[in-house]
């Protein structure tokens, strides 16, 4: 199953457990995100086109990091003592695809986190 979405006038296919790099957008790492702008849905039996999208699909993330990409611009004339630098950083948003949903499925809950189990405390004598 896949689907492709819209942001950011960009698109991008989706696949359960897939990593993709978006546009950023002020979210803590660890948050859900709703993408619900799908143009196409295919799951193994058919497929849904969308015109222009999909109605009630949508893709659902979870935020894994905020990479940081640092780009460097170098102007240089040779023999006249003329150099710039420019550089500039840009943020986006790393998020891995944990549910791709059709019209008037419900989000699963999340699955709870196993207990860490206490450690042995060593006896005294």
């Amino acid at each position: 199953m896949y689907a492709i979405f819209e942001d950011g006038s960009r698109q991008y296919r989706a696949e359960v457990g897939k990593r993709i790099v978006i546009d950023y957008r002020d979210i803590e790492p660890g948050q859900q995100l709703e993408l619900p702008n799908v143009l196409l849905l295919q799951d193994g039996d058919g497929t849904l086109i969308g015109r222009p999208r999909v109605e009630g699909a949508r893709v659902v993330a979870e935020v894994v990091d905020l990479p940081r990409v640092k780009t460097m611009t170098q102007k240089f004339r040779r023999r006249k003592n003329y150099r710039r630098l420019k550089g500039h950083t840009q943020p986006h948003v790393g998020v891995r695809i944990t549910h791709i949903l059709k019209a008037g499925e419900a989000t699963p809950p999340p699955a709870p986190k196993p207990e860490p189990k206490p450690e042995a405390t060593p006896a005294t004598t």
